[in-house]
């Protein structure tokens, strides 16, 4: 039985990777900020079968993930780096406060993570580490400064991991989404245009020239295939899911 290693795994994108991986007969633990989602998750899959373990963690925290990772076995086959967060504004609007709390969740997190997970990836003789990435990364975003910067991190950190550990038998890839319906769009909507939730969300859908946003469950898809053998020839990617926006957008 093969392990996974999954963090923000309570809501989201997360949320529909860590369901994924469950039920298809991983070993799952995966980590989220949210005790009351990460509970409520885990009672749901233990009931329907599956090996599920939710591990309170704040990714930010060295402390914390060393904590977290010492409750897994000494081997582990994939980790997915999900947990993020997000932040709207220009270079002039942002503070130092945002610069750095977005830092320490989304670049920080992803290193703390890695790093615990590479000597159980070496132990098991090879792996997967999978980054959730964005196509701000990779391309200019109105008002998504310190949100860009810190995924254009990722992206290079994917890199880099995978270029190191290749002689490990470790494989590093990354996912960059464009727009996603999950329950921080909706939040986003509903505090920045109540009452105009529906005419808003259909803009935003409009963005993506394939007409939609995308689903969790598709991007949960992809993660599934890098972490497979059938990817067994990929490691240092970026995977565009994204309706088309940066292939696609006039």
């Amino acid at each position: 039985m093969k392990t996974i290693v999954i963090t923000g795994g309570a809501s989201g994108i997360g949320l529909a990777i860590t369901e994924l991986f469950a039920k298809n007969g991983y070993k799952v633990f995966f980590l989220d900020y949210n005790s009351e989602n990460g509970k409520k998750l885990e009672g749901s899959l233990i009931q329907q079968g599956t090996l599920a373990t939710y591990l309170h963690c704040d990714v930010s925290s060295l402390d914390q993930v060393k904590a977290a990772f010492k409750q897994m076995p000494e081997k582990i086959d994939v980790l997915a780096n999900n947990a993020g967060i997000s932040h709207i504004g220009n270079l002039e609007t942002t503070s130092e406060e945002d610069l750095d709390r977005l830092f320490q969740v989304n670049v920080k997190g992803v290193f703390n993570c890695s790093q615990l997970a590479i000597p159980k990836l070496k132990a098991n003789k090879g792996g997967v580490i999978i980054n959730m990435c964005s196509v701000a990364a990779t391309m200019g975003l109105p008002d998504r400064f310190a949100y860009s910067m810190t995924k254009g991190a990722v992206l290079s950190m994917t890199l880099s991991i995978a270029r190191d550990y290749v002689s490990d038998q470790i494989r590093c890839n990354c996912i960059s989404p464009g727009r996603v319906h999950t329950p921080f769009v909706d939040g986003f909507l509903a505090k920045n245009y109540p009452g105009q939730e529906k005419e808003m969300f259909a803009k935003l859908a409009a963005t993506q020239p394939i007409g939609r946003m995308g689903k969790p469950e598709e991007i949960a898809a992809m993660a599934y295939y890098l972490a497979s053998e059938e990817s067994s020839f990929i490691t240092g990617s970026n995977f565009n899911i994204d309706g088309g926006f940066q292939g696609l957008k006039a």
